[in-house]
Formats: structure tokens, sequence, C-alpha cells
């Protein structure tokens, strides 16, 4: 855990003024301002909260520990009230002022705060895939996720019950709200014999499986998944692959592509439900 240690601390368990600076000068020591130190491996992320008189948090940390936030190009900083000698604003901060369960010398907020400050930081639906790449991975479990949103103001209340720890990715979870957002019904995280699991299942039929480069990127898992992808058509059933940075930031265009395959697909259902419309005697 990072924390960091203040100089009368290192005198009181017996080092010297020259010890201390031999410290700093070999790296074995940081200062991260006056009177103020933390150990060598101290995380890149913990050590820049640190020099801005505060712990790492929010999207900071979050996206340290590899849980999925939407972006995230600035470092977010937990300031305590009452902190002194606080370092000039910075556009590359943002910094957050609460009361907080952390210890005085620890350097990384607690999870359940970090997680309902995120929720304030970002949209709606960023917000719950941010609870769902937490809860998936371990780090809450659904008690965590109710003390996150006994954190938050009450107006948050309506996104608890779309928070879902099936969810595998960011991007999973953002596909999954938006074909919900569409009246559509989705199963999520599928079993089908002779394909395996699948991200998702739109209206019984349309498989969705959301890419990313990280576990799609080699020429091997790509042959694994045509190879799902023919078995599943032999089913009846078809599959999209749209990509991560499409899903998260070309949305208009992933859920157009979706809405005329569905469409498409309706419209041969009812053709072949009512065949006069089809050409006025059924035959063409």
């Amino acid at each position: 855990m990072a924390v960091t240690i203040r100089y009368a601390e290192l005198r009181a368990q017996g080092a010297t003024r020259r010890r201390i600076e031999a410290a700093v000068a070999a790296g074995d020591l940081i200062r991260v301002r006056r009177g103020v130190y933390v150990g060598a491996l101290c995380p890149p992320a913990a050590l820049a909260a640190a020099r801005h008189g505060g712990r790492v948090d929010c999207l900071t940390l979050l996206a340290s520990l590899r849980i999925f936030v939407l972006a995230n190009r600035v470092l977010h900083v937990q300031m305590d009230y009452g902190s002194t000698r606080v370092p000039a604003r910075s556009d590359r901060v943002v910094r957050h002022w609460r009361s907080t369960v952390a210890h005085p010398a620890a350097l990384m907020a607690p999870m359940i705060e970090a997680l309902a400050q995120a929720c304030r930081c970002q949209s709606p639906r960023a917000a719950i895939a941010t609870l769902d790449s937490a809860w998936h991975l371990g780090f809450v479990d659904e008690a965590g996720i109710a003390e996150v949103f006994r954190l938050l103001p009450h107006r948050f209340a309506v996104l608890r019950a779309l928070v879902d720890r099936r969810s595998e990715s960011g991007p999973e979870t953002f596909m999954r709200l938006l074909l919900r957002a569409q009246g559509w019904h989705v199963d999520v995280q599928v079993q089908i014999r002779g394909v395996g699991r699948v991200d998702l299942v739109v209206n019984g039929w349309l498989i969705i499986e959301c890419d990313s480069e990280a576990f799609h990127g080699d020429w091997e898992t790509g042959k694994r998944d045509r190879r799902r992808d023919l078995q599943a058509a032999r089913q009846g059933y078809v599959t999209l692959r749209p990509i991560a940075e499409d899903i998260l930031f070309r949305t208009d265009e992933v859920l157009a592509a979706i809405r005329d395959a569905v469409a498409h697909h309706d419209q041969r259902v009812h053709n072949v439900a009512n065949p006069l419309r089809r050409g006025g005697n059924g035959i063409r």
C-alpha cells in the first residue's frame, strides 16, 4: 500500500538527518514536498497525487487498476479538508475535496469512494460501465455496489438496476445499454451449443460480439471467432462484431447498422408470414 512518511516519523524510527538525505540521494526515498516522503516503489499516479498534497482518486485510480473508465486525461486527486501548502491549480489536475475514511498517510482513495466519485465525473452510461467492470473484476461485491450508491445523491439511484456484473468489458456494457434503449430484448453472456458463450443476443437471433484489440488482436483468435460465427449461422443466428472504439465513440453509426439489420430481418419475417403482401397473389 502506497503511503507517505513524514520527517518526524523517520527520525522517531532512528534515522538521522544524514541518513535521510543519503536515502533521498540514492533514490530509496522520494521527497514529495517539505518534510514528506514516499518509498522508491510508489506507483507513479500515487506519487503525482502526493506531490499535490492528496491521494490518487476517481478515474485515475480506477484506470491504474484496469477498471474501465471511458476517458482519463488528467490526474484526479482526493483532497482532505484543511490541507495546507497545496500547489497552484492546474488544468491537468482535478481535485475532489471531501471527507474520507482513508488513513491520513494513505496515497490511494478507498475503492468505494473512488467508484462513487467516478460516477459523478462520468456520464451515466460510462458510470454503469465502470461499476460493471469493478464488480466483474472482483474489486467490489454486491454489498460494495450498494455502498457506492449510499455515497451518491439520490438522483443516481436509477442507475442501480442497470448494473450487471456479467459484463466483461466497458464496450459490452455500453452496447447492452444502447440496445435496451432501443426497446429490443437483450440476453447477456449467452451459452450457445457448438458456439460457446457470446456477449449479447438481441431478439433471440442477432449475436453481438464486442471486439477489442486486447482480446481479439491476433490471427489465431480471429480464426477461432470466424469458426464460431459459422457454427452460429448454422443455427440461424446472425453475428455482428462492432469494434470497441466504434461502440464508444461512433455510437450512431453502430446503432444505425444494427437498426437496419433488425429492420431487414423483421421485414423478411413479416413477408414470410404474409405471402400475399409480396406479390398480390403470393407468386412472383
